[in-house]
């Protein structure tokens, strides 16, 4: 495994940046594609690997005769066994999408994924009426689908404060049961964005809803003829903006992105205002100046965006800002616990944040840049790209497991060296 060292020998960074489809995107279109029946098509598929392993998935899903890419079956009859490694929205799209199929599935995963909750997901789906069993332990995988789904019910009922993925995955095959579905949210919502991007998709291909109160209701109904195009990362984006507000002059233009997206990462453009960050939609994407402001924001509610959290943090931290920050629930059944390993990291900076009930806060009256700083990564690719843009006031960088980045933006390291970063392999 490559660990990267990483370094930057001024702090200015100017260029262009192309970026890849967008995972968040993708990974819906794709199960929106294979519930399609062939009417739907997805255009500009991401490069990030959960999106190429979920399509491979998918194709030999609906393709008669063929496994699932990463999958094995005994030579005697059995449940199919689909490993989808690290892939989380893989695993939760997935186990919705196998409860209506007429096959047996086992999905598993990494050792990470298995650590990783699923239980009020397959709860749902049984209350519809899949069959489902855990294999090892009761609420996480792996999971056994048996299929033979007969719709037992058309109303369910689904915390909102857990994982809007529980919530997309049963948005996702709504349409295909029987009864269709009315979907009650218990609660707040976490990442709103994430759902009101599904249904947008779902629009797209077709699929009417409505959405009263805390209630999303689709009717059984047929996909029409279309395309989905997959618009460039957001979240990929946050990174370069992130580059933008530690450098001391910026100017960037990150080509296919637009002021009207699905995604709710580009919410990213707001919170980097603060720091500085003008965006300017033209020419067919956005340019990205650094000018000089007075950073005064304090509070940051990462409730609706929390795939940026860790970026946001790095920044404030990297600056000496000591910023609050709420809506980090579901950092902790990520990838990793990304509120500890945020805490692990920063420390060696002399910078704590400091966890009280449910708002954090940064403490930085100890801060210092230390010559060189090691970053493990737990298996996370947003850790490795947050911490990333700490090369402009670090000497150097060394992060462990290079190739984590694959999981969402596989040219992360290349482009940051198009840029004028130094990247360089060095077996760990």
């Amino acid at each position: 495994m490559q660990n990267i060292i990483l370094s930057k020998s001024n702090k200015h960074i100017n260029g262009t940046v192309n970026l890849t489809g967008s995972k968040s995107e993708c990974n819906r279109a794709l199960i929106i594609e294979a519930l399609s029946n062939g009417k739907v098509k997805v255009d500009n598929v991401s490069d990030s690997a959960d999106s190429v392993l979920l399509a491979g998935i998918l194709r030999s899903a609906v393709s008669s005769g063929q496994l699932a890419a990463g999958s094995e079956q005994s030579a005697t009859e059995g449940p199919q066994l689909v490993d989808i490694g690290p892939a989380g929205t893989a695993m939760r799209f997935l186990t919705a999408y196998y409860a209506i199929q007429d096959e047996e599935v086992i999905l598993t995963g990494s050792q990470r994924m298995k650590e990783r909750p699923i239980g009020i997901l397959v709860n749902a789906l049984k209350a519809l009426g899949a069959h489902i069993e855990f294999e090892e332990q009761d609420g996480y995988p792996p999971i056994k689908l048996k299929g033979s789904f007969e719709q037992l019910a058309r109303k369910i009922s689904i915390k909102g404060d857990i994982s809007s993925q529980y919530i997309t995955a049963l948005l996702l095959i709504a349409a295909r049961l029987p009864l269709g579905l009315d979907l009650h949210i218990e609660g707040e919502l976490t990442s709103r964005p994430y759902v009101e991007m599904t249904l947008a998709m779902l629009q797209s291909a077709g699929i009417q809803h409505t959405w009263t109160d805390n209630v999303i209701s689709i009717a059984n109904q047929d996909f029409t003829t279309t395309s989905l195009y997959i618009e460039p990362d957001w979240s990929a984006a946050s990174y370069w903006y992130a580059i933008a507000a530690l450098a001391d002059e910026a100017e960037l233009f990150l080509t296919g992105l637009t002021a009207y997206s699905l995604q709710g990462d580009s919410v990213i453009t707001e919170i980097m205002a603060n720091f500085g960050i003008t965006s300017q939609f033209k020419d067919g994407g956005v340019h990205l100046l650094k000018e000089a402001k007075p950073l005064s924001r304090k509070i940051f509610d990462m409730k609706e965006c929390p795939d940026l959290a860790q970026t946001v943090i790095v920044v404030c931290a990297a600056l000496g800002h000591e910023a609050t920050f709420t809506g980090l629930e579901t950092l902790k059944i990520k990838e990793t616990d990304r509120v500890l390993a945020l805490q692990t990291e920063l420390a060696k900076m002399g910078v704590k944040l400091i966890e009280k009930g449910q708002v954090y806060k940064l403490d930085c009256s100890e801060k210092f840049i230390p010559e060189r700083m090691f970053i493990n990564t737990y298996h996370d690719h947003r850790m490795a790209m947050a911490f990333a843009p700490l090369a402009l006031i670090v000497p150097q960088l060394e992060f462990e497991n290079g190739p984590v980045v694959d999981k969402s933006y596989p040219a992360f390291w290349v482009d940051l060296e198009k840029q004028g970063f130094t990247v360089v392999e060095q077996k760990a």
